[in-house]
């Protein structure tokens, strides 16, 4: 299952960067929501997968090495809230260059002084 993830990790990371690398600010956008999916995922397969097992403690298991680790979940969890508000900011300042300049691309922008 690891491995399985750890490719998808890569593709994520892949695709991410090709999106950043484009000249269009949408495709940038995108690329930045591969990027931080893509490390949300890293973050997570790094602390394990437990099968089945919650991450919190009933009082029923006498070991705590069976269960799952909360940290990664909660560092995730954070870092999936933080990437959203990243996203959002990023759309409202695409928004604001699309009205100002009438072109999302790059390549288009004859004057960059309007």
């Amino acid at each position: 299952m690891e491995i399985v993830l750890a490719i998808l990790v890569g593709v994520l990371y892949t695709a991410g960067v090709y999106m950043v690398l484009r000249r269009s600010i949408l495709k940038f956008i995108i690329g930045l929501i591969f990027l931080s999916n893509a490390t949300n995922l890293l973050v997570f397969i790094s602390a394990g997968i437990t099968d089945g097992q919650p991450a919190f403690v009933d009082g029923a298991t006498d070991s705590a090495s069976s269960l799952s680790d909360p940290l990664p979940q909660a560092l995730v969890l954070t870092a999936i809230v933080i990437g959203f508000g990243i996203v959002v900011y990023s759309m409202a300042l695409k928004y604001k260059f699309f009205e100002t300049t009438g072109t999302d691309d790059l390549d288009q922008l004859k004057q960059t002084d309007k």
